[in-house]
């Protein structure tokens, strides 16, 4: 579940990183860019289980 929610969060980091280049998705690109950092954040603070 971890590495789904790691992966999720790369995903959105990089279409943010796109559309922050683009400048033609506007204000929704930075929702996906915060709910990144709140996945990585949560993932870091969550720690590694086995």
């Amino acid at each position: 579940m971890s590495n789904l929610l790691y992966t999720v969060a790369v995903i959105l980091v990089i279409l943010w990183a796109i559309g922050f280049f683009a400048y033609s998705a506007g204000s929704i690109i930075h929702i996906l860019l915060v709910i990144a950092i709140i996945a990585i954040l949560f993932r870091l603070i969550k720690g590694r289980e086995i």
